[in-house]
């Protein structure tokens, strides 16, 4: 059984160590290893399966190590999400995005996001969830995410930019609004509100309206 809510998103004022705060291999390496610990455990029983000390034995870490890395189970749990946008965000630059259009190329972002998403429902209930119970302790790693969506869709939208500093404020503002809809439309699937269908439809009738040509 997991933690009670009360207790897997104590509220507190520290937040996760990024990959930046960290000055050495081995702290970068242990922090690599508690995401690895953490996405395991996640695909194989979803948010109930990741509890702290389990996360920090699968890692070999101690457990006061785990909280010093990250300050809560929800910390932890979104700062993997972002982890599994990077990855998407990656293996994207590896090729163009296919389509004539921005609308085209930013459908074709979200569906390939969204099926890796859907392609493991343990996790993805699990990043999910953490997502929906985060409060502003949280922030960063929230931040992190959103970052993350507005880059994936801003390259999307303008795949001839490489230097996204040069986007107008619009580009941004609907990339950010693009992303809302996107983690809304995961909440959907996840809650079983929505069908994967329907999840991939609403998408497209948002960025439909947002990216008229």
């Amino acid at each position: 059984m997991g933690a009670p809510l009360s207790t897997a998103n104590t509220a507190s004022t520290a937040n996760s160590l990024s990959v930046e705060d960290l000055g050495s291999a081995a702290q970068r390496d242990r922090r690599k290893r508690i995401l690895d610990a953490t996405i395991e455990l996640a695909s194989t029983g979803g948010f109930d399966a990741v509890q702290m000390r389990a996360v920090a034995e699968r890692a070999d870490v101690a457990l006061g190590t785990l909280y010093r890395y990250f300050p809560s189970k929800i910390h932890l749990l979104v700062s993997a999400l972002g982890r599994e946008l990077e990855r998407a965000d990656v293996a994207l630059r590896d090729k163009p995005v296919p389509g004539d259009t921005a609308a085209e190329r930013v459908i074709h972002v979200l569906k390939r996001t969204t099926r890796g998403m859907q392609g493991d429902a343990h996790l993805t209930e699990a990043l999910t969830r953490a997502f929906m119970f985060a409060d502003a302790s949280v922030q960063a790693e929230i931040h992190t995410v959103g970052m993350l969506l507005t880059q994936m869709m801003t390259r999307a939208m303008h795949p001839e930019q490489t230097d996204l500093t040069d986007l107008t404020d619009t580009d941004v503002a609907i990339a950010r609004v693009i992303g809302d809809v996107w983690l809304s439309a995961l909440v959907a699937w996840v809650t079983g509100r929505s069908t994967a269908p329907e999840t991939a439809q609403h998408m497209e009738t948002a960025v439909g309206l947002l990216l008229r040509d």
